[in-house]
């Protein structure tokens, strides 16, 4: 009986002991919680499942997930959503203008684009201007600074644009009317704005729309790069995506589909864009972006081969999206097209640009569209070509609304999701309403924050290209609706959206073309 009483208070003390340190880190960390500012709610009416919390909800709907993002912000009083499983990184949505400063600005520093995601596509785009941090990033934003802040540049710009427009744009939607056929718009804007980069940053001409115009074909080099282009920007985005973010470097180490498909897409794309430098080596006093990249430093071709290759990305992508979403959401809309044509007629009547037969507009004249510039920024409002915008935080942090944020995590802002939102636009937020962006008292334009429209970021990651991409926009907007009628042809419905590193639009903008009635067109 005494061994057994013995053997009893051994057991109790033994327990004692192994409990002790357990209770005593509860203890601290339920204290350390409670000095911690309060968290959101992360997840809202998501139903959580066992273990595995929100998580599922985001594999789920990871395809769609521009879309999704917005029902995931909506579902948080806070519009931000934490997604959390066992031994994963958490990922957080949020459409807060107030995170979105923070991520932007205030904690600018710990909100890279982080090792994740650049080593995913590291070998598309290297370590360019759009996947890079520290120095590295440091000398390129210095680099293009001094490109766009030029004013000859500036004028090489609209210089460039117009007789783009004139030149190649007007006739190609004059034969389209003439000929009676549909023209898909999307491809067009996608050769008038690869034309333009490629001139305006590297001093070539690959001379796209221009073989559309006359109905012959693209150069074979061209049409290769384009598609290879478009391939590896919707197929790498897989490697993000669970379970392919595990296994897509053992399929790339086997040659396993698709990354097999990848590399070969890859191998035309770095092979163009060989070709570019290669010219710019030979030539001397250019003065082009990358001729000025090329000269400021010892720069290997690799990584002149990276800046190509991001400007590619920036300066095609990005304005075609913008245009095609545009075109379709004002043919849709007789009353916004005809206040803009007034505008359009109003600034030829008073600037007179078109006295001397010039078809096209001056940058003053484009400066004076208040109304076109206001229906282009909310067409981008509504569908901004980078839909949503990732960070990988380099230490634990607490988001303005109280969400708690981890080391490694992946943090996204959804400019989608954040137009979408009547706590920030309004009841008519889903409305296509360019009115929004002007004064009542004088009709002129009215910049909102850049943290509430971070369509061009915001921060010291500001897209330096923003002016130039209005540039192109209202140049070409001013110019075709001043002629021509643009009726959709794909039916009532909206047409779908393919996100890979910009938003496009599915099966393109099939459109009829037509003079404007009253108008002559060039």
């Amino acid at each position: 009986m005494q061994l057994s009483s013995l053997t009893t208070t051994s057991w109790v003390a033994l327990l004692l002991a192994l409990l002790l340190p357990l209770v005593c880190l509860l203890y601290l960390k339920k204290k350390k919680q409670q000095q911690q500012p309060p968290r959101g709610d992360g997840g809202g009416d998501l139903k959580p499942y066992p273990l595995l919390g929100r998580f599922p909800h985001f594999v789920k709907n990871q395809h769609h997930l521009v879309e999704w993002s917005l029902d995931a912000v909506k579902a948080s009083p806070t519009h931000t959503t934490t997604f959390k499983a066992p031994f994963l990184p958490g990922v957080v949505i949020t459409a807060n203008p107030d995170n979105v400063e923070h991520i932007a600005k205030t904690r600018f520093a710990n909100y890279p684009k982080g090792e994740y995601m650049a080593s995913r596509i590291e070998d598309f785009l290297g370590r360019g201007i759009f996947n890079s941090d520290g120095d590295q990033w440091l000398w390129q934003r210095k680099a293009a600074v001094h490109e766009f802040t030029k004013r000859s540049q500036r004028k090489f710009v609209v210089d460039t644009v117009r007789s783009e427009v004139a030149g190649r744009l007007l006739p190609l939607l004059d034969r389209a009317s003439r000929d009676g056929r549909t023209l898909d718009m999307q491809h067009a804007f996608e050769c008038f704005t690869f034309d333009n980069i490629c001139r305006l940053a590297f001093g070539d001409d690959p001379a796209c729309l221009a073989m559309e115009m006359e109905g012959t074909e693209t150069p074979q080099a061209a049409i290769e790069f384009m598609r290879a282009f478009d391939y590896v920007q919707n197929a790498i985005l897989v490697r993000f995506r669970p379970p392919e973010n595990v296994l897509w470097r053992i399929k790339k180490a086997l040659g396993m589909a698709p990354e097999r498909q990848i590399r070969e897409a890859l191998h035309v794309v770095h092979a163009y864009t060989e070709r570019i430098l290669k010219r710019c080596r030979e030539s001397s006093g250019r003065g082009d972006f990358l001729a000025h990249f090329a000269t400021s430093g010892d720069r290997s071709d690799e990584s002149l081969r990276d800046v190509v290759t991001n400007f590619l990305l920036a300066g095609r992508d990005t304005t075609s999206s913008a245009l095609t979403w545009f075109f379709w959401l004002v043919s849709g809309r007789p009353d916004v097209e005809a206040k803009i044509v007034d505008e359009i007629r109003r600034v030829r009547r008073h600037g007179g640009s078109g006295d001397d037969g010039t078809t096209t507009f001056t940058f003053d004249e484009l400066g004076a569209m208040h109304y076109v510039h206001a229906a282009i920024t909310e067409s981008m409002r509504l569908y901004p070509p980078v839909p949503l915008g990732m960070h990988y935080p380099k230490q634990d942090d607490v988001l303005p609304d109280g969400t708690f944020v981890g080391r490694g995590w992946a943090v996204s802002h959804s400019v989608y999701a954040m137009a979408r939102l009547e706590s920030l636009w309004g009841k008519d937020c889903e409305e296509f309403r360019p009115e929004r962006w002007l004064r009542e008292e004088d009709g002129t334009f009215q910049p909102e924050s850049p943290f509430r429209y971070p369509v061009f970021y915001a921060g010291p990651r500001t897209c330096l290209g923003k002016e130039m991409a209005y540039i192109q926009m209202k140049a070409i907007v001013s110019c075709a609706l001043e002629r021509f009628t643009f009726r959709f042809l794909g039916g009532e419905e909206r047409p779908g959206m393919d996100f890979s590193f910009m938003l496009r639009m599915r099966g393109g903008l099939p459109m009829q073309i037509a003079k404007r009635p009253g108008r002559e067109a060039a």
